[in-house]
């Protein structure tokens, strides 16, 4: 949404160099993630412990999203100057904030290489690499060019925080049953 809000106050241009910023930190995230996936299918000792480092994490994700983030319903400032020459590297730094297409392309290439669907060769990796940059372009090329601003319905507005500190906290909870089971 990101790309569609620069569209709409900046330009299409500046949106798409955001675009292209992100998807170049996609990239090279999918890139990581893969070459730890290859390692993790090798050594199935290490996600045991990874599993309990995890657990950890959404704990203290969990913990910041209900206490400490700030209410994402609040009214933004208007009239704010943001460069244009410099959402190339916001596009990077806010992707880069992004942690999620780590594990999720760790647990879907395992999975897959699980079912033979995917092979960690040197083919296969940059195949996938190269996938998660276009689709991740193509998206945020459609966000730019297609969105439309809509009213505003106070009536539904949710703090974002609490959702997504919902989310992990069932991740907390499950992977909390799973360490206790494998004991």
């Amino acid at each position: 949404m990101s790309a569609a809000k620069i569209s709409m106050k900046q330009g299409r241009k500046v949106a798409l160099l955001f675009s292209i910023g992100v998807t170049l930190t996609v990239c090279i995230q999918t890139l990581i993630a893969l070459l730890f996936a290859r390692y993790l299918e090798m050594h199935d000792e290490i996600v045991d412990m990874l599993q309990k480092v995890a657990l950890g994490i959404f704990i203290c994700i969990t913990f910041y999203f209900f206490f400490i983030a700030k209410d994402t319903r609040r009214e933004v400032r208007k009239g704010m100057n943001h460069s244009k020459t410099n959402r190339f590297f916001y596009g990077m730094l806010l992707a880069a904030l992004n942690l999620l297409p780590l594990p999720y392309w760790v647990y879907l290439s395992v999975t897959f290489s699980a079912f033979g669907w995917f092979s960690f060769d040197q083919l296969g990796i940059w195949a996938a690499v190269l996938a998660s940059g276009l689709g991740t372009f193509v998206m945020l090329a459609i966000y730019i060019q297609f969105f439309r601003k809509k009213q505003e319905d106070n009536m539904f507005k949710v703090n974002m925080n609490y959702v997504i500190g919902l989310i992990t906290a069932a991740i907390s909870v499950v992977t909390l049953v799973k360490i206790i089971n494998n004991m």
